[in-house]
């Protein structure tokens, strides 16, 4: 019973709140198209250095020569912690909230920049590196980031409300609560997210790599 009333209040809260995360999205996809252009407005020195760096890269990847999975692991989980970690600061503080939006813009940026130059520089071949190398982590950190986002949105517009509006009578602890137990559980995700990028995408890249001959 409390399950199948905790699920009604998450469905009628997504509801009500609709607009923003559909906002959301849609500025992440916006980062994403941006970064994406942004590779074609590169110039062709400026893309065969980026190339001749991420190469060696491919190099050391296929000979194993890539930091430790623990490494990466505490690497991947502290630098994506941190960032929902200050998205979540942003949102409790009045000013935060055209910050949350342009950090959001930018990591859709990075990710779009990053696939677009992968499929320009090689083709059918960087779309595989991309789809192993990028994809398996951001299934489920995009998504942790989305949504914290929006919730940092929410709770920031809530603040203002009850800052600047008398009449704004909701409470703000039990908004309080919630948005803390967002975090956890954002936090259980990002780790999730990060064992897979240490111990998954590493195995899928050097296979990639070592059937495609870009060694």
């Amino acid at each position: 019973m409390k399950k199948r009333l905790f699920q009604s209040n998450v469905a009628a809260y997504f509801r009500e709140h609709s607009s923003i995360f559909l906002f959301i999205v849609v500025l992440f996809l916006m980062g994403v198209i941006f970064g994406a252009i942004v590779v074609n407005s590169m110039s062709y020195t400026q893309k065969e250095d980026l190339f001749y760096y991420l190469s060696q890269f491919f190099g050391q990847v296929s000979d194993g020569k890539v930091a430790e999975q623990n490494d990466l692991f505490a690497q991947s989980f502290f630098h994506n912690s941190k960032f929902i970690g200050l998205i979540w600061i942003l949102g409790i503080s009045i000013i935060g909230l055209p910050v949350i939006l342009i950090l959001l813009f930018v990591k859709g940026m990075v990710v779009g920049f990053t696939v677009g130059f992968l499929v320009s520089q090689m083709g059918w071949k960087g779309f595989m590196l991309a789809f192993v190398s990028i994809l398996p982590q951001n299934l489920i950190i995009i998504p942790v980031f989305i949504i914290m986002a929006a919730l940092s949105v929410i709770i920031s517009l809530k603040m203002i409300k009850k800052q600047f509006m008398k009449k704004f009578a909701q409470p703000v602890m039990p908004l309080f609560k919630g948005y803390i137990f967002a975090l956890i559980a954002a936090v259980v995700f990002i780790s999730a997210a990060s064992g897979v990028e240490a111990y998954l995408s590493p195995w899928l890249m050097k296979t990639i790599i070592s059937s495609s001959g870009l060694k």
